[in-house]
């Protein structure tokens, strides 16, 4: 069954700047809903970097990634935005009236006066190891390069492959949850958190998780669903081990995925703005962070901020063309709700 959504602006990406862009539709009083094909919100500094500390964020000498993400939803609580998480946006079409219906690939469909792309860097795409036929079993066959629900787990024989941030926690996390755990790392030392790898090392000499180093995943099999994996040492030794799910976590890259083949101008994998108010070539479509490109453009977190706030100026004007706004300060109205 189809999950129909309505609101004013349908935001593109849960980022820092998407969720701004939150905040500054709510002084507008217009709703939002955001859409992001992550499972979390904070885009990449929720998904790669969530202890890396960022240092040119305005009254913040010093804030961790994470924590950023974290005050962005405190900010925007008071207007109640609603998510669409885990779902990746496929297109989009114009209705007579001039507003939109935005749909993801599971068939959810967001119906919105004004669109907002704050994409980040694109979609994000998973790093897959060079392993033959591995697709062959995704699709809740075995295979996932994410965890969405750590109950999809339960009981189950896990092999996870990666040395990072990611690796390490979801090592850590799922010891609880599933049956055995074996996590697979190509080298001797992770590139994820100190006290992280520590923690693991600890489940290790514990036995409550099989650490393999110097290896690699090299194979994968099963009859339509997996059932056991390949682990070849860097010495060339081999074994085979009976597995109920993979999780190879190298990290994701960025892509700019279906919204380049959506008839916006593009450039250098990028979309073209106004800068008056962050416009695409399309009227009520709108692109602010790191997804566009406008001559002095500079790709940082701060200037997202400001393009939010122009581009949700823009957004109110093409929603209510007769309608005049007059800009009110928070320090003198407060922060209003919706």
């Amino acid at each position: 069954m189809t999950n129909s959504i309505s609101t004013d602006i349908c935001i593109i990406g849960a980022g820092p700047v998407g969720l701004f862009a939150v905040f500054e539709a709510g002084l507008l009083k217009l709703r939002c809903h955001v859409v992001d094909a992550l499972p979390q919100v904070g885009g990449q500094l929720s998904e790669i970097y969530p202890k890396k500390p960022i240092y040119d964020i305005p009254g913040f000498p010093e804030v961790l990634a994470g924590d950023l993400v974290t005050n962005l939803m405190r900010q925007i609580e008071p207007f109640h935005p609603t998510f669409t998480l885990g779902e990746r946006v496929e297109g989009y079409h114009k209705l007579e009236d001039g507003s939109f219906v935005v749909t993801t690939i599971d068939g959810t469909e967001i119906n919105c006066k004004a669109i907002a792309i704050a994409g980040g860097l694109g979609s994000f795409e998973p790093r897959k190891p060079a392993i033959e036929s591995l697709t062959d079993f995704e699709g809740g066959k075995g295979v996932y390069y994410m965890v969405r629900d750590p109950e999809t787990f339960r009981d189950q024989r896990l092999v996870i492959a990666g040395g990072g941030d990611s690796a390490l926690d979801w090592t850590i996390f799922l010891a609880d949850v599933a049956k055995e755990v074996t996590l697979v790392h190509r080298g001797t030392t992770f590139r994820g958190a100190a006290d992280s790898a520590e923690k693991v090392q600890h489940l290790h000499e514990a036995g409550k998780v099989k650490l393999v180093l110097s290896s690699n995943v090299t194979h994968v099999h099963g009859n339509g669903r997996l059932n056991a994996v390949t682990i070849t040492a860097n010495s060339g030794d081999a074994e085979q081990l009976d597995v109920d799910s993979f999780i190879p976590l190298f990290g994701l890259t960025p892509k700019l995925g279906p919204i380049g083949e959506w008839g916006l101008e593009i450039e250098n994998d990028a979309v073209k703005v106004n800068t008056l108010d962050y416009s695409t070539s399309e009227p009520g479509i709108f692109a602010i962070g790191d997804i566009n490109t406008y001559p002095g453009k500079l790709k940082l977190i701060l200037c997202g901020f400001h393009e939010a706030a122009l581009m949700c100026q823009g957004a109110f004007k093409h929603i209510f063309p007769d309608k005049k706004y007059t800009l009110k300060y928070t320090t003198v109205n407060g922060v209003p709700t919706l």
